[in-house]
């Protein structure tokens, strides 16, 4: 921030305003001002008697009803000096920016405004009045008068500055900054309009006479802030500016002062990152690598204007070179270098790849290189090359980066940047693609195994039905291959299940059947008897033999309904099951109560060893269920006959948040050709039972508890199994 060369009496700037100004005077304090802040005009009108104040911002709400009398007033309040007076409003509009300069303020600033803007505007306005010497009015100024102190300033600023004379549209001063922003000298730069310096049309489209024409009307109307534009240096290169204009009035001149501040660098680091960034989402979302390839050196060709890139593949045999991108190349350049074996002088790009490091050709017209493809590089204008290997990992080449030049020339320090960013790029696109391709192939030879073994099984299958002459047969061929189908997936588990409810239901429905089929043949003989003449002890005995087979059909039918109920509890369903929280001791102890009451005497006894705060977030219904089953198991198979016995259900935590529950017998223990069988479905060594107890157990524990079951049995010492379950089931 440029020091003010001010009168030693001037040093206070007069806010007249209610609100805070803290950073607004620290900004001050750097160019050696002091605030004095008053929220009253009298008090404001005092202030003025004292010489020392050089600048007054007054908040349009304390200037008086709409004629803003407070603004003439404090001009007069100094006579002799021009005291300049900025008006600020939070509520703008044209008309109050008129009222404010017809009664004598010199700015009219619109709110909210950041310090930094409204010290400019004060530095500007102080610059004018203190710093100008006097100027004829009916010619330009004299720039050997001027450039002792304005000139002098716009010399010495780090930014590019213009004067501009608003009547006729051309600068009257410029420093060395603009001459370097546009390639110009000054004399060239005071001959040029605004809009001489901008190209035909703005990025947007629009005209640069109309950008230019809609920005001074914004200026007029008193706006002072940061507008893009975009200019046209002396060798057509573009260059995006952020300027700002402020106008100012000096000895009826009406002056346009134009900081310029290059963001062309900006603009272009804010391309790269958004050109970044749609790349990665074309990689992530499975775009076509040539449209990815082509878009990356569209992106590099853009910051760097003038360079042509091209991307080469590397075949998987790790020796070939195969067609990429180079969408500002004719196709048949690619074309022509398609198939070609890498090695040590084969261009730029091949013998990076065989190299594993880049290379560099700074004129292509004599590097050996380029020897065998001299003619094809020059035919297409490229005159230089810069080619860097795009690596997979340290032992796999991909491809190769290349950009070319349309003159002999090294490459260039600002292109190190980009190639690093393309070359990273293109490597993740390049290797995503070669592992889908890979994925491809891995999936159709799966495909190939998948269709291969449906054959088998669909052949396995048409030999099993051509084998089962009759049901009896199958049924005895699925229960002798049911233990191996069980182990082996869950589909022959299925199937052994399906093999087991045939089996078990066979009895009470053949039963039923037969029973249902005699009673036919009864009633038929009644009725024949009855057209003869029906006897007293016909009747008697059809009514015997009919509540016998009624007898037998309710027995056989009600014993074939409890093994559908069992059948329906080998498949826990989870949508149904109640999931809370619960403490392990309170609900083994409201457990056991109801166990123990359906015990038939001699009932045993139970011991609860618990350990206290098991808290579980888990299914209750099904847990329980596991346990009254295994407690009934050890109850009629272990304790059998006895009336001394012992059922221990015991529970502690374990280190991995499981919790180890066991329930425990002393009884005759299981046989060891059993215990491989025991969660077998349908398997029991007690005539009658279902053999689905322990199943059930098995598929709760393993399946919705999300735990395992363990079983040690002696015989003669008692059984225990073991469930180790999550604390918060799955």
């Amino acid at each position: 921030m440029t020091q003010l060369n001010l009168p030693e009496t001037l040093h206070t700037i007069l806010v007249v305003s209610a609100a805070e100004h803290a950073a607004l005077v620290r900004m001050l304090a750097r160019l050696e001002l002091g605030v004095q802040v008053v929220n009253r005009g009298d008090t404001a009108l005092a202030a003025i008697a004292d010489d020392g104040v050089a600048l007054v911002l007054l908040d349009v709400a304390l200037a008086g009803s709409a004629r803003l009398e407070l603004v003439p007033r404090l001009v007069r309040a100094a006579p002799g000096r021009q005291l300049p007076v900025l008006v600020m409003s939070a509520a703008a509009s044209e008309e109050e920016r008129e009222r404010a300069l017809e009664a004598g303020a010199a700015g009219y600033l619109r709110l909210p405004c950041a310090p930094e803007e409204i010290v400019e505007k004060i530095q500007i306005e102080l610059t004018v009045r203190h710093a100008w010497p006097e100027l004829p009015r009916d010619d330009l100024p004299d720039m050997a008068r001027l450039e002792v102190n304005y000139h002098t300033l716009l010399a010495g600023s780090p930014d590019a500055i213009l004067l501009f004379d608003a009547a006729r549209g051309t600068p009257i001063d410029v420093n060395r900054n603009a001459e370097r922003l546009f390639g110009r000298t000054s004399a060239e730069l005071m001959r040029l309009r605004l809009n001489d310096l901008c190209p035909p049309a703005q990025p947007d489209g629009t005209p640069s006479r109309e950008a230019i024409d809609a920005l001074l009307h914004k200026v007029l109307g008193g706006e002072v802030r940061v507008f893009p534009m975009t200019f046209q240096h002396s060798s057509g290169r573009l260059v995006d500016c952020e300027i700002r204009l402020v106008m100012l009035d000096q000895d009826g001149m009406r002056l346009l002062h134009m900081r310029l501040v290059d963001v062309t660098g900006q603009r272009l680091a804010e391309a790269l990152r958004t050109g970044q960034n749609a790349l990665l989402e074309m990689v992530a979302r499975g775009a076509p690598l040539t449209e990815t390839l082509n878009k990356l050196l569209l992106l590099v060709e853009a910051q760097a204007p003038g360079v042509v890139c091209t991307i080469q593949l590397l075949d998987e045999d790790g020796r070939t070179v195969r067609s990429g991108a180079a969408p500002s190349l004719p196709p048949d350049y690619l074309q022509a270098l398609d198939g070609i074996p890498i090695g040590p002088r084969v261009g730029s790009c091949g013998t990076a790849m065989f190299l594993r490091e880049p290379v560099i050709a700074a004129d292509i017209a004599r590097d050996p290189l380029w020897e065998g493809y001299r003619e094809l590089a020059l035919r297409h204008g490229l005159r230089a090359c810069w080619a860097v290997p795009i690596l997979g990992d340290a032992s796999t080449v991909l491809g190769s980066f290349a950009i070319y030049y349309r003159e002999p020339r090294p490459p260039r320090s600002e292109d190190e940047r980009l190639i690093r960013v393309a070359v990273h790029l293109a490597g993740i696109a390049i290797e995503r693609t070669r592992r889908e391709a890979e994925l491809a192939r891995h999936r159709d030879h799966l495909e190939e195994l998948v269709l291969a073994r449906t054959a088998e099984l669909r052949h396995a299958k048409e030999q099993a039905e051509q084998a089962s002459a009759s049901l009896a047969a199958a049924l005895d061929n699925l229960r002798l291959t049911q233990d191996e189908l069980v182990r082996r997936d869950k589909l022959a588990a299925l199937g052994a299940l399906v093999a087991g409810v045939a089996h078990e239901l066979n009895t009470p429905i053949g039963n039923s059947l037969t029973v249902a089929s005699t009673m036919s043949e009864h009633l038929a003989t009644l009725k024949s008897r009855l057209q003869a003449g029906l006897r007293r002890a016909d009747l008697e005995q059809y009514l015997e033999a009919a509540g016998e087979a009624d007898g037998v059909i309710v027995r056989n039918l009600t014993r074939a309904g409890r093994l559908i109920a069992s059948f329906k509890q080998v498949a826990v369903d989870t949508a149904s099951s109640q999931r809370r929280q619960f403490r392990l001791d309170e609900f083994i102890a409201e457990l056991v109560l109801p166990l123990l009451a359906a015990t038939p005497q001699p009932r045993p006894q139970v011991r609860q060893e618990i350990a206290p705060d098991l808290v579980m977030d888990s299914y209750p219904g099904p847990l329980g269920q596991a346990i009254s089953t295994l407690f009934e198991n050890a109850v009629v198979h272990g304790l059998a006959g006895r009336t001394d016995g012992t059922v221990t259900i015991a529970a502690h935590g374990l280190d991995d948040g499981c919790i180890a529950l066991s329930v425990r017998d002393d009884g005759a223990g299981i046989a060891p050709q059993h215990v491989a069988k025991v969660y077998d479905p349908f398997f029991t060594t007690r005539p009658g039972a279902s053999g689905l107890g322990l199943h059930v157990t098995h598929n709760i524990v393993t399946g919705l508890l999300g735990g395992r079951i363990a079983l040690d049995s002696t015989p003669g010492l008692g059984t225990t199994f073991t469930l180790t379950l999550p604390a918060v089931a799955p």
